[in-house]
């Protein structure tokens, strides 16, 4: 049985979505024999909501803001890696509750990956970093209105708390032979519909 987790799982962490992560590895784990942990970081593609989120932002606003920007590190992975680790980790004898912390070929701070977003869609805007303070308010007061907040409460909780990379106290892709792409090629093959003259 393989349980598809996140970095970050933890019963102590103030995130709820941590929390709940860590609780869902707990489960799987005493409800199933075999079981296989897979901990990735912020999993991208096609309809990911991260990088598609910036990328339509930046069609409206001439500053972009984000929080931790500087300080808050990532490690964005392809979902297609992750789902050939799944299919790795399945074929692998005696790896019962094994954990798998899964992370991309880099590290960005989460400014920079912005920044990367920007890059590839060929748009010049300002990325300023948003004070902690200044991004829980505008996920409470938009959280009681019909729009979708940038950033929930639980995901500021998440940004001032361990950075999203792989650990390196787990097994990793290197465990399953597998080499991640790399991310900023592969996210130009969607994000391009975000530039000014499309594809070219």
């Amino acid at each position: 049985f393989v349980h598809v987790s996140a970095i970050g799982a933890s019963k102590e962490s103030r995130s709820k979505y941590q929390q709940s992560k860590f609780l869902g590895e707990e489960r799987a784990l005493n409800n199933f024999e075999n079981t296989v942990i897979i901990r990735p970081s912020i999993v991208e593609g096609s309809e990911s909501l991260l990088s598609n989120l910036f990328a339509k932002l930046s069609s409206f606003f001439p500053i972009l803001p984000v929080p931790k920007m500087n300080t808050y590190r990532i490690q964005p992975l392809m979902v297609n890696d992750c789902a050939k680790a799944i299919v790795s980790a399945i074929g692998i004898k005696d790896n019962s509750k094994a954990i798998y912390e899964l992370g991309g070929n880099k590290v960005y701070t989460f400014g920079e990956y912005v920044e990367l977003i920007l890059k590839i869609i060929r748009k010049k805007r300002m990325v300023v970093d948003m004070p902690m303070p200044l991004a829980k308010l505008q996920s409470s007061i938009l959280s009681v209105l019909p729009f979708k907040p940038i950033l929930s409460r639980d995901q500021c909780t998440i940004l001032e708390s361990k950075d999203n990379v792989v650990s390196g106290g787990q097994l990793t892709f290197k465990d399953l032979n597998i080499k991640p792409a790399n991310i900023e090629t592969e996210m130009e093959k969607w994000l391009w519909r975000y530039r000014s003259g499309g594809e070219f």
